[in-house]
């Protein structure tokens, strides 16, 4: 088994807090609102190490409604030029984002990990291909998400804090369990989806987060997309404008 390995004194004391925080809820289809049940305890799934009563559910959905923060997570793979664009535009607007990585994009860019770091983002799993894991078996499934956290241990040293199912917005209870016997003590989901993957112009890319992002929100982007890259600066904007920070998930959380 992966064992999650920090890079630096903030990543740990980020992850401890990011796993104490209340008020983060799930579910398990976004149509029906129905939870989704966290895996089966077995001797291999790590534990959180959160000391808190009311720890996070395994699957998050969105963070706290009452916090004036939201987090703009980043599906990871793409023209890294792109991706770079869209995190330089995001610093230089005090907002840190949240990196869910391919492992292949990271095999193709490997510096992108650290240049996701070193800007103060979030770094996480998203698989090793960006198949439709739910539908794989158990071993193939397993390796998807270890792949992907052995990438990315070997450019960090660490296997990162999150991770999110690839071609779906949650986890099955397989896949589920998979991801916490690989070390990751949370999946992380999202209640609001940009839709940018269908490349629908960055004002309407601007117009459906607005419309449905508030306080705890975790919304789902992509880098690769030259629309989100120009979506950013209003979407920014607004939130601003309306009292809400753009933070990285782990802050979010904390």
């Amino acid at each position: 088994m992966v064992q999650v390995t920090p890079t630096n004194r903030r990543d740990l004391l980020r992850a401890g807090a990011a796993l104490s925080a209340g008020g983060a809820f799930v579910t398990g289809c976004a149509t029906t609102g129905t939870a989704t049940a966290a895996p089966p305890a077995t001797t291999s799934a790590p534990r959180s190490p959160s000391a808190s009563a009311t720890p996070l559910p395994f699957q998050v959905t969105h963070g706290p409604r009452s916090t004036a923060s939201v987090a703009l997570t980043f599906h990871g793979q793409g023209d890294p030029d792109l991706a770079d664009r869209l995190l330089t535009t995001a610093e230089q607007q005090g907002a840190r984002l949240t990196v869910l990585a391919v492992g292949s994009w990271l095999d193709a860019y490997p510096a992108m990990a650290r240049r996701v770091l070193d800007g103060g983002h979030d770094l996480g799993n998203h698989t090793q291909r960006h198949v439709s894991i739910n539908a794989m078996a158990e071993a193939d499934a397993r390796k998807e998400i270890t792949d992907c956290a052995e990438r990315l241990k070997g450019l960090t040293g660490s296997i990162g804090t999150w991770f999110r199912p690839s071609r779906a917005p949650t986890a099955s209870p397989l896949v589920a369990r998979l991801a916490a016997e690989a070390g990751y003590p949370h999946v992380l989901s999202y209640d609001v989806d940009s839709l940018d993957y269908t490349r629908p112009g960055a004002a309407a890319i601007t117009r459906k987060v607005l419309a449905e992002v508030t306080g705890g929100s975790v919304v789902s982007m992509h880098f690769g997309y030259p629309d989100t890259v120009a979506a950013l600066p209003a979407v920014l904007q607004e939130l601003h404008r309306r009292g809400l920070r753009a933070v990285t998930t782990t802050e979010l959380l904390s």
